[in-house]
């Protein structure tokens, strides 16, 4: 078991370096992160977590900065022009200045709400990052990328805006849904395959554990997982902030997993889309001779052992293709694709061969492989 005072830290690099604390009980931490020239504060949280915010706003009271509290939707619901707007009509109304800062405390949804309205308020404002699922965690709160979706598509509007610090306090995690704590481990598990082949093993090693988010979020084993992901994730945005090249290796599986999530209307879990994804481009590189059939296997038997799915339906590709072709990594009209050479050697493919690419999305369909038990 962790010990409940153990904390670890991991810096990210880049012309604003930030700390990612990772721990139990961290919020003593968020103050020595605001620093001591914010005089107020926008806490930004779902209705879920009113009680957590409070606690929060009780904490930064006590500390002597003004706080404001700001309940939004909850999940992908929160991420739209008009909740963005909300918020910075509160932030306008309690006179915040370029010296204040913004805390986003909740899930993916709430830090790139949250970091997308610290970006554009007064040009740029600090915020904080309070991740409380385990995808946010290793995903959405690390590496500033923020933003709010449209009609046309996922985060298609935002900006590049790192926090000034992240606070991963691993005892919320307990309190998870089992689907979404899984769903969390998809990103774990990406990070194991483009860049650190031990998280592959720790999961391997710990499947049963890694089921149950009580047990888990007292482990050991998590608290290593949850490390060496933020590190991953740290070295390519300490490196490439901006997505120039490097750092699209991170969006391995989203390609293909955003167009699902598209497709789905955003009522698929973001960890089971990239799931499906991951098992996509690992077929795709196959398919294209990059990629022995053992390595698509163990995508297959990894994320299949911990409940999640690596098959979708048959009957979508017309759709999933338009979706595809608005992705980020797409260029006029060539389809960019991260792919594996080997676990830990991404690469790029680009403009595959369309009878590949339906090829490869034969091998993901319903039918083809069996079907993930996990309500998505």
């Amino acid at each position: 078991m962790t010990p409940t005072g153990e904390v670890r830290t991991v810096t990210v690099a880049g012309d604003r370096p930030y700390d990612v604390v990772i721990g139990h009980h961290l919020l003593g931490e968020l103050p020595g992160l605001l620093g001591g020239e914010v005089r107020r504060v926008l806490v930004v949280h779902p209705a879920a977590l009113a009680t957590t915010a409070d606690a929060v706003r009780a904490d930064l009271l006590e500390h002597g900065y003004e706080t404001f509290l700001a309940e939004v939707p909850n999940a992908e619901e929160a991420k739209t022009a008009q909740v963005a707007a909300f918020l910075w009509g509160v932030l306008g109304q309690a006179d915040f200045t370029r010296t204040d800062a913004v805390v986003a405390v909740g899930g993916g949804a709430t830090t790139d709400l949250g970091g997308f309205v610290a970006a554009t308020w007064l040009r740029g404002i600090r915020v904080v990052h309070v991740p409380t699922t385990l995808l946010a965690m290793v995903d959405a709160a690390v590496g500033g990328k923020t933003g709010i979706n449209t009609p046309e598509g996922k985060n298609l509007v935002g900006a590049f805006h790192p926090p000034v610090g992240v606070l991963c306090d691993l005892a919320a995690l307990a309190s998870l849904p089992r689907n979404d704590f899984v769903s969390g481990l998809a990103e774990v598990v990406k990070c194991g395959f483009i860049a650190d082949p031990r998280i592959l093993e720790l999961v391997e090693a710990n499947v049963a554990l890694l089921q149950d988010p009580v047990a888990a979020a007292s482990s050991d084993v998590l608290l290593e997982l949850v490390e060496r992901a933020i590190a991953v994730k740290a070295q390519v945005v300490g490196e490439d902030l901006r997505e120039a090249g490097l750092r699209e290796v991170l969006n391995y599986g989203h390609t293909f997993g955003h167009a699902v999530e598209l497709v789905e209307r955003f009522q698929w879990r973001h960890g089971a889309a990239v799931s499906v994804g991951m098992v996509f481009v690992a077929e795709l590189a196959r398919l294209a001779g990059r990629l022995p059939d053992e390595v698509v296997a163990r995508h297959r038997s990894v994320l299949s052992s911990l409940g999640l799915p690596v098959s979708y339906r048959g009957d979508r590709w017309n759709q999933l293709q338009a979706a595809m072709r608005r992705d980020k990594k797409t260029r006029g009209d060539l389809l960019r694709f991260v792919v594996l050479e080997d676990v830990g050697r991404p690469v790029r493919l680009e403009g595959p061969d369309p009878a590949l690419l339906a090829a490869a999305y034969a091998e993901v369909s319903e039918g083809a492989t069996p079907q993930s038990t996990v309500s998505l």
